[in-house]
């Protein structure tokens, strides 16, 4: 009969991730991983780390496996539904902060909320902005949904295509991280996991962001903002469409300096 293998033999190991599948399977923090190196594996554990390992082994992100992504201050359930929460889009919660005070009383738009990372984040820093959301998708609206119960927050969320969402409502700064990928980009396949209507936007990546600068001035407040994330290659086009009808229009790099936002203020 074979020696049972314990959680040093797993941490000795090469495969990758192995802490996080361990704490997963396990139900251990890391710290006590390590103050457990010679606890045996049981059967059952030892068959749940099986197939967390084969599942990360085969690319799946460990996001999925574990059900939950950190973002800004806060953890997020994600799913299938949902792109996984990157830490380049925290800069859109870092501009939107600097552009208005967290006491004052202003109407806020999420278009394609996905898990719902930008609007419950704003939501939680600033409790007196009015915070709303959209998604095309029933399932990520129902992740974002439960996200927000969650922590304190109130959201109105809407079902639809992008601002078709919410008619007649007007805002004081309309933001979104829409699909931007082209559609036969060959980074889309490190990223099979994740929903493709999330992820890829026409030939040139940008057909929803024309869609969304198109329709979000007649839904602006005077002097309102929108604040769009963007892939590394697409600002200066984007900087071209936002002028016909926005001024002030600028481009920010994420912490890889990295163009990944831009943002204009309505004429």
């Amino acid at each position: 009969m074979s020696r049972a293998k314990t959680i040093q033999d797993f941490l000795r190991s090469d495969i990758i991730d192995i802490e996080e599948l361990l704490s997963l399977a396990l139900d251990f923090s890391k710290s006590s991983l390590y103050a457990n190196p010679n606890h045996k594996i049981s059967a059952t554990e030892l068959a749940r780390l099986d197939i967390l390992i084969q599942k990360r082994q085969s690319g799946e992100p460990f996001a999925y496996l574990s059900g939950s992504k950190g973002f800004y201050h806060l953890d997020f359930k994600v799913t299938t539904d949902t792109l996984i929460p990157r830490p380049e889009t925290e800069l859109l919660i870092d501009i939107s902060l600097d552009l208005f005070d967290s006491s004052e009383s202003i109407k806020v738009l999420d278009l394609g909320t996905g898990s719902g990372i930008i609007a419950i984040t704003l939501a939680d820093k600033c409790s007196n902005w009015k915070v709303s959301a959209t998604d095309q998708s029933e399932g990520a609206l129902e992740v974002a949904k439960s996200n927000a119960q969650n922590t304190a927050t109130e959201i109105e969320f809407s079902h639809g295509n992008w601002l078709d969402a919410v008619p007649n409502q007007i805002f004081d700064l309309i933001i979104s991280n829409p699909p931007y990928v082209k559609d036969n980009d060959p980074h889309l396949a490190d990223l099979k996991f994740e929903p493709i209507s999330a992820l890829i936007s026409g030939v040139d990546g940008l057909d929803d962001i024309r869609t969304i600068i198109e329709q979000a001035p007649k839904q602006l407040n005077s002097g309102g903002y929108l604040l769009l994330e963007h892939g590394y290659n697409q600002q200066k086009e984007i900087m071209r469409l936002m002028r016909e009808s926005f001024i002030d229009v600028r481009g920010f790099q994420d912490n890889n300096s990295i163009d990944r936002a831009t943002i204009g203020r309505i004429k």
